[in-house]
């Protein structure tokens, strides 16, 4: 019998094939009981083969057998095959294959306030039988509730996008955080989880979005955002082609202006530059006076 971890005990049953003919021995041996009138024996040898053959036990592949001997933990079978084991004990299956948990979409509040819809999906699996047996009540369930818990603790610990300007360093979010927020779940629902004897393997947000009730203005939000953004690059842009037009003048002595002049040949080209509109110019055929 081997420790493993805290209390989870690995019990390797006889080889069942051989067992199952030790039986037939009995049966064998109660007939011919009967046959000789000795009844009380073979009725004995009858009562002992019934309760012998409950000790044989098929265990599946990635699955085990959680046993008790008269409420006590006598250990946990995990080698696949037909075996044969302490007929008093009692079993409880214990599936050791990946499940695949996908939340339902939830409601709750970022950390700005604004109600979001926020949907996980985990991948787990028991690595400890006897914490997933004894210490909670029903562990499927209680991977459920955690992991709800931990996705409305992720969703209250950041907020769902940046509302600071490009130019500035911007926070984790939700919508941008990637695998940094992944991460933080998955640490999250292992701390939560580990009491059951529950491995995450992965967990990650499936589904983010604003609520109905918010999701208009916020859409219109971004694309405020958006448009100044893309002002603001639109004035850059144009203010460097002024600035380069203007020296490339003085350089080559192609024309001489006075301030005057400059200023409103600066402010006609910033105005076609920026303009979110063709612009009609109104050609002078004159002098730069006229």
């Amino acid at each position: 019998m081997e420790t493993l971890n805290s209390n989870e005990k690995i019990v390797n049953g006889l080889n069942g094939f051989v067992l199952l003919f030790v039986g037939l021995l009995l049966v064998l041996m109660a007939v011919m009981l009967f046959m000789a009138k000795m009844i009380f024996p073979a009725i004995i040898l009858v009562i002992a083969f019934i309760i012998f053959t409950n000790g044989f036990v098929i265990v599946q592949p990635n699955k085990s057998k959680v046993m008790t001997l008269f409420g006590k933990y006598y250990g946990t079978i995990v080698e696949n095959g037909f075996v044969w084991v302490n007929p008093f004990t009692e079993r409880r299956n214990v599936s050791l294959r990946a499940n695949n948990l996908n939340s339902e979409q939830i409601k709750v509040n970022d950390k700005m306030g604004n109600p979001i819809l926020i949907s996980a999906v985990m991948v787990w699996r028991v690595k400890d039988t006897y914490k997933a047996s004894f210490d909670v009540d029903n562990y499927a369930s209680f991977v459920d509730i955690q992991c709800e818990a931990a996705i409305r603790n992720l969703a209250a610990s950041y907020s769902y996008d940046s509302i600071e300007n490009e130019s500035k360093q911007r926070e984790i979010t939700l919508r941008s955080g990637g695998e940094e927020v992944n991460n933080v779940l998955e640490a999250s629902l292992h701390e939560r989880l580990e009491i059951a004897g529950i491995e995450v393997i992965e967990a990650r947000i499936s589904n983010l979005a604003y609520a109905p009730e918010i999701a208009g203005a916020m859409l219109q939000r971004q694309q405020a955002t958006a448009i100044v953004a893309a002002r603001q690059k639109i004035v850059e842009g144009a203010v460097t082609m002024v600035e380069m037009a203007l020296d490339m003048l003085s350089e080559k002595n192609i024309v001489e202006l006075d301030e005057e002049k400059k200023a409103a040949m600066v402010s006609n080209l910033l105005v076609v530059l920026t303009s979110d509109r063709g612009a009609s110019p109104i050609v002078n055929a004159g002098t730069l006076n006229h």
